[in-house]
This record gives structure tokens, sequence and C-alpha cells, in this order.
């Protein structure tokens, strides 16, 4: 797998009420993944980009939600996301407060 396709596998952290409670609880992190990503990818990726050490990656694919615009109908892009857990002793910090 290429250097290029590895950075462009993680599109960004997703931060919600669930994945701030598993990161403080699990030691997990939800990230928002590329549709074509597979698990072997993800993990490779979280593991160069932050330098920890992953044990597990779980990915979810969900659907787009119907939207309207006035009379129009549409249709929000579907996406995945994947909760990967981490090693004890092993953190990523989006925010730090510095």
């Amino acid at each position: 797998m290429s250097e290029e396709r590895l950075m462009t596998v993680l599109q960004g952290p997703h931060v919600s009420e669930k994945s701030t409670q598993l990161a403080d609880s699990h030691n997990q992190v939800v990230f928002r993944v590329r549709r074509d990503a597979n698990k072997a990818e993800i993990r490779r990726a979280v593991e160069k980009l932050f330098e920890v050490e992953v044990l597990k990656v779980q990915v979810v694919n969900v659907s787009g939600k119907q939207k309207r615009f006035g009379r129009r109908a549409g249709r929000r892009a579907h996406w995945k996301k994947a909760y990967v857990r981490l090693a004890p002793g092993h953190d990523i910090e989006f925010l730090n407060a510095e």
C-alpha cells in the first residue's frame, strides 16, 4: 500500500457524545474514513500518522440522511466511520488546551 493512500484513508475525527465517552472509558477513537478503506488500511494509517499501537478496528457504514430543500428532496452522501481501539498507555489528543 502506498504512502499516498495511507495519508488519504483518514478524513478526520468524528466528535460526538458517544465518541467522547468511548475515548474516556474504553480508550477508543472514532474517525471518519474513506468509503473504500478496509480495516487493515485504517490500522496502518492510524499507527503511522499518530505513532500509536492499535488493538482493534471496527467499521460502520453510515447511510446519508434524506433532506428537503424547499420542495426539492435530496440526500446527503453515505460515509464510513471507524472505531479504533488503542493499546493501554497510548492516546490521541485532538484538542490540545495549551
